[in-house]
C-alpha cells in the first residue's frame, strides 16, 4: 500500500493588526492537526492586508517575526508547514514569498512569486504588484517524509510550464497560496487549478484569504484541493474554514497507468 496522509488548507482573513494575523493562523493549524493533517497550508499574503499600499510597511526579512512564527508552528505541532506568502524585504527588494518549513521547524524550502500579479481588466480590477514588488525565478520543490511537493503562489498558476517541470521533478502534490479576486476568481479559479491537477496528474491545493469587509481587496476565497483526476477532494466557501483532503499515492499512480500521457513525447 503506498502513502496516503491528509493536507490541510487554512483559510483566514489577513488582519491590520499582525498579532491577530498571528492568532487567526494558529486558530486555523490547531484545527487543521485536531483533524490528523500531516502537511499544513496558510494562504497568500496572510500576515498583512494585501495591497501595494501595504507591502513595504509589513515587508519582513528572512528570519522576521513571522518566519519565526511560522518555524514555532510547525514545531510545536510537528507538521510541515507551507507558510502560504508574506511580503519579504531583502535589501532593498520586496518579494512575495512563501517559506515552508519542516515538522522540526527547519526552513526546507522558500519560493519567490514568479509571475507578478499586472492586470487591467475593462470593468474590474487593475493592479500592479510590480510597482512595489520584485520577481523571483524558478520553480521551488521541496523533499519530505510523504515525497516532493511543489509549491507557487497565485498568478503563476497561468504559466503552465511551471507545473510541468515541477511534475517531471517527482512532485505528487502541488499548493499554491492565493488569492484571486472577484474579477478573475469566478471564471478562472477552478477551471485552472482542476486542470493543472489533470495536466501533471498530480494533486493540486490552492489557498486563498478569506473575504473580508474590513479590507479594501475582496479575495475570491474558495479555497480547494483537486486530485489527479481533477475531482474535488474539499472546496471551501467564503469565510474561514479549514479544508482537508487525503493525498494517496496509490491512486495518483492508478490514475497515471490509466491515462498514460506522461510517458508520451
Amino acid at each position: 500500500m503506498g502513502i496516503i496522509y491528509t493536507l490541510a488548507l487554512c483559510q483566514f482573513a489577513a488582519s491590520q493588526d499582525r498579532g491577530e494575523s498571528f492568532e487567526r493562523a494558529e486558530r486555523c493549524v490547531a484545527k487543521a492537526v485536531r483533524g490528523g493533517a500531516g502537511v499544513v497550508c496558510l494562504p497568500e499574503i496572510w500576515n498583512s492586508p494585501y495591497g501595494n499600499d501595504y507591502f513595504p510597511e509589513y515587508a519582513e526579512r528572512e528570519g522576521g517575526e513571522s518566519f519565526r512564527f511560522m518555524s514555532e508552528l510547525a514545531k510545536g505541532n510537528g507538521i510541515y508547514l507551507i507558510g502560504g506568502s508574506i511580503p519579504e524585504r531583502d535589501g532593498d527588494k520586496l518579494y512575495n514569498t512563501s517559506f515552508i518549513f519542516d515538522p522540526s521547524g527547519g526552513l526546507i524550502g522558500k519560493h519567490r512569486k514568479v509571475h507578478l500579479f499586472d492586470i487591467d481588466i475593462a470593468g474590474g480590477i487593475t493592479f500592479r504588484e510590480s510597482d512595489t514588488l520584485t520577481a523571483g525565478d524558478g520553480i521551488t520543490v521541496v523533499d519530505t517524509e510523504f515525497g516532493k511537493i511543489g509549491v507557487a503562489i497565485c498568478f503563476d498558476i497561468r504559466f503552465a510550464e511551471m507545473f510541468s517541470r515541477m511534475a517531471a521533478e517527482g512532485c505528487h502534490l502541488i499548493a499554491l497560496p492565493a488569492a484571486f479576486s472577484m474579477s478573475t476568481g469566478p471564471y478562472h479559479w477552478e477551471l485552472l487549478l482542476r486542470a493543472r491537477a489533470v495536466d501533471n496528474q498530480c494533486y493540486f491545493a490552492a489557498c486563498a484569504p478569506a473575504r473580508s469587509d474590513e479590507l479594501k481587496f475582496k479575495s475570491y476565497a474558495h479555497s480547494l484541493i483537486a486530485d489527479p483526476w481533477g475531482d474535488l477532494r474539499a472546496a471551501a466557501a467564503t469565510g474561514e474554514a479549514v479544508i482537508f483532503g487525503d493525498i494517496d499515492m496509490d491512486y495518483m499512480e492508478k490514475v497515471r497507468r490509466e491515462v498514460p500521457v506522461r510517458t508520451k513525447g
